[in-house]
């Protein structure tokens, strides 16, 4: 399979390297969301990728460019680091913009309904 590139992220077509990557993104994803809630002005978009790229039905290649995403997203080195209030986050924003622009078919709004009932409970805690 052929690479797929998103921002300096290399992505390979190699199914342990994908479901690495899926560990590692349920594991540190919503941690990170937790300590930038209420800085990260694309939670909801992000959310609702965690819960489509985690979908069994989301195909293979969407699953890994979001992987790639939400990798980056959680990423503890930064092109711009996140604890620069939102400017912090603009390449991070950059990164899921074109990730879910190239997998738009994919994200449902049952993974929207999803992200607003977990941001709702993260707000509460």
């Amino acid at each position: 399979m052929d690479d797929i590139k998103i921002g300096e992220i290399l992505l390979p077509g190699d199914p342990d390297t994908q479901e690495k990557r899926e560990k590692e993104v349920r594991s540190k994803f919503w941690p990170k969301m937790r300590r930038a809630i209420k800085r990260v002005p694309f939670a909801r978009d992000a959310a609702a990728a965690y819960y489509c790229a985690m979908d069994p039905t989301t195909p293979m290649r969407a699953k890994g460019i979001l992987l790639a995403a939400l990798g980056y997203f959680i990423m503890p080195v930064d092109v711009i680091p996140d604890m620069f209030a939102v400017i912090g986050f603009t390449d991070d924003i950059a990164v899921l913009t074109a990730a879910l622009a190239m997998i738009r078919a994919n994200i449902k709004m049952e993974h929207y309904d999803a992200a607003d009932a977990m941001l709702e409970r993260q707000e509460e805690e």
